[in-house]
């Protein structure tokens, strides 16, 4: 028996369909072993060493402590006993730096007593794989040596940073060698939005109408030699013109004048420019461009952009998609022309095939772009019913990429007609496609839809009439958050990063709460100001863009074979030349206040970050920050109206009876409490949140009493013996007795709860988590019965066997499809 190993569950299952009974196809499940997750996988006879908190002995070499987890075990023992029956063992893992390091660490782990081969594949067809069989290779070093220094690089940077982060911000933070320069690429972008200063200006456009009726119309572009302002000529961060003797900006009073000279005026057309224009196709997707296009013509995340793209490959219909190649294989390239030919006609086919050159210098992980498997390209509709509905929109999307990066140029002709009353110039712009070329399967989006008008015939110095003019306000916009696509491609520009691994950096930054999402736009909280700011002055370098490129550079560098691993890593950790080295930049002494206040500039005032959120402070007057304000909107022009707003009354409502302490009520960043008291050194008052559905305007002293008294003992409940308590939880209110537990309904007050309503609650069956017997269904599926709608304690899941997937809040349950469910289940597991 000929034993093959890959990585994943699905990938084995397709590869065994083509290999047959004289192959055992097998999983590793991914990495079967790694650095240490916590303490409780540190082995206890290394637990005494003080470096095995990081899992890198840094004393010794920077040598990895290696631990299988506890959920692989089960799987290295599988392959263990398979081995046993082994002939052969074929590696057929990626081929990039992290598969060749899991082929690594089955090597180390199974330690096999037979041949060993290496297969290297970038699609899962028969006849990648048989020529993979024909061609084994041996395993590459410099790429295990590339990733191992990647993986504890990032180990030190995170295990050694993070921990600063929780002491001197917030618990839960974390810092990493990319995700950290992401985020400040973010926060500098807000930065900038709230330095921003609108600026306003108007444009004037009228139609002009030839002798024979014809029209056209045209904007006006200069006054005497001078350019009209349009947004780009303001300086963003005053508001005021870059340049105000060559541009003149037009307000209202000034284009009414104007106006009412033109239509005094005598205008003829002063010049008529037509030239062809030619547009080629993009380069054929590698991994960062799939992320781009699928986030801005899909709405994908990175995240499930790479998630859907895997399973198009395990399962055979795309080529390996962590790629940064712009390559085509001579196959592809002759699949492509023929479907071309045989499409849309000889005339759609340039005449020798297209070649992209990359500009990626390391070629590590480029064999081939991302393109449709196989030598014939499946089209679209031929396996829509073997796919999803993301699945096919993906494919597709890369199916016409392909296609279109080996079609002919598209041809149009551009026009340019200006119109003159001696004084002034009015332009129009026009453009026809005379061919489409690569647009016939690939139509770009176009941001100006004037430019696609087609314009009359005319001649110099023919006469024209101004008519119908049309003055415009507008006001400068300030520049845009980065989204997904474009902070995917703003990454890849400076070179930091790798693009397999964007979308796990954008998901962890979310996770963090460093950021959320407005539509598509990645906002900042404060949280990632203070962070950004602590970083930027204390860790200078980590979050350098050209200092992280840099270290891209070196590990590719790595493996390439061209720089010795041992080195880089100890002038990254004990310093080399002008950086001092992370072990000695941890250690320097960080003043908390000073990383947690954010200036506002051109104010007085600044964002400080405490315990339960931001807020506002000004000569020692404080007030909260609502929890869905943007950073943007914190800025010197609205900053002493939000401070106004939001002062917190520092004087109590008055004074709770039984401990004689004052009582607050407050409104923080999880919105409005009830507080017992001051804060003192080294302990908190007492907080208590306002029951659901409860306004701050409706918190007498009376009720604030009440709330603050939680958690309420109420008797014993006599079917268990155990004591009843009433409070208000994070998920409502509820009551309890022993590990009987019931929500309070919304029609009944948790504040004027009686011992008989608390027991009589108690007594009814349990609805939702935990219940004794099945919830009840609110959807199910004809087309597959193993999938369920339920209704739990906390709301809405889908069940699937084990798989519990919560439904969002903005999804109706009513009109969820199965894909829909399906999609959840996924993204569960």
């Amino acid at each position: 028996m000929k034993l093959v190993i890959v990585e994943s569950p699905a990938k084995a299952k397709t590869i065994s369909k083509i290999l047959g009974k004289d192959f055992k196809v097998e999983s590793s499940i991914g990495h079967i072993r790694d650095l240490p997750k916590n303490a409780a996988e540190i082995p206890a006879n290394m637990k005494e060493h003080k470096w095995t908190r990081l899992g890198v002995n840094i004393e010794e070499d920077f040598e990895p402590l290696y631990v299988v987890s506890s959920e692989k075990k089960k799987q290295v023992k599988k392959l263990k006993d398979l081995m046993k029956d082994a002939d052969e063992v074929y590696l057929a893992t990626d081929e990039d730096r992290e598969g060749e390091a899991i082929s690594w660490h089955l090597l180390e782990i199974l330690k096999p007593k037979v041949p060993v081969k290496r297969l290297a594949f970038h699609e899962i067809t028969k006849d990648a794989i048989l020529h993979a069989l024909d061609n084994p290779r041996e395993l590459d070093m410099s790429l295990v040596n590339a990733q191992e220094t990647r993986r504890v690089l990032d180990r030190l940077y995170g295990y050694e940073v993070s921990p600063i982060l929780w002491k001197k911000i917030a618990p839960k933070l974390s810092a990493g060698r990319v995700q950290s320069v992401a985020l400040r690429i973010i926060v500098e972008r807000e930065r900038a939005r709230m330095r921003f200063k609108a600026a306003q200006y108007c444009s004037i456009q009228a139609t002009f109408t030839l002798d024979d009726g014809r029209e056209f119309v045209a904007t006006l572009k200069e006054i005497e030699d001078r350019k009209i302002a349009i947004g780009k000529d303001f300086d963003p961060d005053t508001g005021k013109l870059v340049d105000e003797k060559k541009v003149l900006r037009l307000l209202m009073d000034e284009a009414m004048k104007l106006v009412d000279q033109f239509e005094k005026d005598s205008w003829k057309i002063e010049s008529l420019e037509k030239k062809p224009v030619k547009s080629s196709p993009y380069a054929p997707f590698i991994t960062s461009t799939l992320q781009q296009d699928a986030n801005n013509k899909l709405g994908f995340s990175s995240r499930e952009t790479m998630s859907v793209a895997q399973k198009l490959y395990e399962n055979g219909y795309i080529t390996y998609m962590r790629t940064d190649s712009i390559t085509l294989s001579k196959e592809a390239i002759a699949g492509a022309r023929k479907l071309i030919e045989a499409e849309y006609g000889k005339e759609y086919l340039p005449d020798s095939p297209r070649v992209f050159k990359s500009k990626v210098k390391n070629a590590q992980e480029a064999h081939e772009a991302i393109r449709p498997a196989g030598s014939k390209f499946r089209k679209p509709e031929e396996i829509a019913s073997d796919l999803t509905p993301e699945q096919l929109k993906l494919y597709d999307l890369i199916y016409r990429r392909t296609l279109a990066s080996q079609m002919a140029d598209a041809e149009m002709e551009s026009t340019v007609i200006r119109v003159t009353n001696g004084n002034a110039v009015f332009q129009a712009n026009g453009k026809v496609v005379k061919f489409p070329g690569y647009l016939k399967v690939y139509a770009e989006v176009t941001s100006n839809k004037d430019e696609d008008r087609i314009l009359p015939d005319v001649k110099e110095g023919e006469a024209c009439d101004f008519g119908n003019p049309e003055i415009n306000e507008h006001a400068t916009k300030p520049p845009a958050r980065y989204t997904e696509a474009s902070l995917v491609k703003e990454l890849e520009a400076r070179g930091i990063g790798r693009p397999s691994t964007y979308a796990s950096i954008i998901d962890t930054i979310q996770r963090r709460r460093y950021v959320y999402k407005v539509g598509k736009a990645l906002v900042p909280t404060f949280v990632a100001f203070a962070v950004v700011r602590l970083m930027e002055q204390h860790f200078t370098d980590l979050v350098d863009m050209a200092f992280t490129a840099e270290l891209e550079e070196d590990l590719d560098a790595i493996s390439r074979g061209e720089l010795e691993r041992l080195k880089y890593l100890k002038s990254f950790y004990f310093g080399a030349g002008n950086h001092a080295g992370l072990e000695k930049l941890v250690t320097a002494d960080i003043d908390p206040k000073e990383a947690c206040t954010i200036p506002i500039e051109g104010s007085d005032i600044n964002v400080r970050i405490g315990p339960y959120g931001p807020y506002l402070e000004k000569d020692g007057e404080k007030a909260s920050l609502p929890a869905e304000i943007a950073p943007d909107e914190v800025n010197a022009d609205t900053v002493g109206e939000i401070m106004e707003k939001g002062k917190q009354d520092d004087g109590p409502m008055g004074v709770e009876p039984e401990s004689g302490l004052p009582i607050f009520v407050k409104v923080g960043r999880f919105g409005p409490y009830v507080q017992l008291g001051e804060p003192e050194e080294g302990s908190k008052p007492k907080m208590k949140g306002l029951p659901p559905g409860m306004d701050v305007s409706e918190v007498d002293l009376e009720t604030a009493i009440k709330i603050v008294a939680m958690p309420k003992k109420m008797g014993v409940f006599e079917k268990n013996g155990e004591e009843i308590v009433a409070d208000i939880g994070r998920y409502g209110p509820y009551v309890k007795a022993g590990s009987e537990t019931r929500s309070v309904p919304k029609d009944m007050s948790i504040l004027d709860l009686t011992f008989e309503q608390a027991v009589e609650l108690l007594n009814a069956e349990k609805k939702g988590r935990g219940a004794r017997g099945a919830a009840s269904a609110l959807k199910e599926f004809a087309e597959d019965d193993s999938i369920k709608v339920l209704n739990g304690r906390y709301g809405p899941y889908v069940k699937q066997g084990k798989i519990n997937a919560s439904v969002p809040k903005d999804m109706d349950v009513e009109k969820m499809t199965l894909e829909d469910a399906k999609k959840l289940i996924e993204a569960k597991k």
